[in-house]
């Protein structure tokens, strides 16, 4: 009996582990203006804070040469710690102001995650959208999924007058398990994402705020909810969820500032 129960516990162990490695983890982070500025430890607390997970979509990535170098700084960084990873980063967004201009970058563990063929700026309403969105495709254990990744205008600017679009790219693009993430300077409840969620697309994040203030008032640091992650329902399951505040390991959110004005969010999903 004692043979069985132990036989009975190892098979559950591993089927525990079967069902952990079916999963793959998704981190979005607007770092800002990730470019030289950013120094070497500054660079090392961004390895350390997304270390954990298997893709990262990064948002604000400076325009110039400044910004691709920074990133294979980052990802020789994380090519230390035990994993292999592989990167692409966007061309600079094609707005009309050369000041809006930024880069995006995606970055994954080679072991984990295959990307498929090449990565692209969104075309279709770059006239109307001041920075395009970037997008990839992966594949995961037989499963593709493309990653949209997006940094709209500021909130003085309309952003919902950008994302109203996001309820197009399906008929664009009919054939791609859609996954739309990044800083969206827009809450979630706001009515522009209703056409997405009335396509059976749901966020990650609700009445999370992700944006750091200046200064923490009665020991609250975040500002606005801003960044998050819509998934179709039908095709996606979220196991876990939520955000990286990093910030609490520096004595003050000035100092935090500096990494960025944002928190990372990750989520833990099961594709259909």
């Amino acid at each position: 009996m004692q043979i069985l129960t132990q036989t009975r516990t190892i098979l559950l162990f591993f089927f525990l582990s079967s069902v952990a490695f079916c999963q793959v983890s998704i981190c979005s982070w607007n770092i800002m203006n990730l470019g030289k500025s950013k120094s070497d430890y500054e660079l090392t607390v961004m390895a350390n804070t997304i270390n954990n997970y298997d893709i990262i979509a990064i948002q604000e990535v400076v325009a110039g040469s400044g910004g691709a170098k920074a990133v294979s700084r980052l990802v020789s960084l994380l090519n230390t710690k035990g994993s292999k990873w592989d990167y692409s980063i966007s061309e600079p967004t094609t707005s009309t102001n050369p000041a809006s201009q930024e880069r995006y970058a995606f970055i994954w563990k080679t072991a984990r995650v295959k990307k498929i063929g090449s990565s692209w700026l969104d075309q279709n309403y770059a006239d109307a959208i001041d920075r395009e969105p970037y997008m990839s495709t992966f594949e995961y254990l037989g499963n593709r999924f493309t990653l949209v990744s997006f940094h709209a205008v500021p909130k003085k600017k309309n952003p919902a007058s950008e994302l109203k679009y996001f309820k197009f790219f399906q008929n664009v693009y009919p054939k791609l398990n859609l996954i739309f993430l990044g800083d969206f300077n827009c809450p979630q409840s706001h009515t522009v994402f209703n056409p997405l969620k009335n396509k059976g697309f749901a966020p990650i994040l609700v009445n999370q705020k992700t944006s750091l203030r200046q200064k923490c008032m009665n020991n609250d640091c975040l500002a606005s909810e801003y960044d998050n992650l819509f998934y179709d329902i039908r095709k996606i399951k979220i196991k876990q969820k939520g955000i990286v505040p990093f910030y609490t390991k520096f004595s003050s959110v000035k100092e935090a500032r500096k990494i960025s004005d944002h928190v990372p969010i990750w989520c833990v999903m099961d594709i259909k």
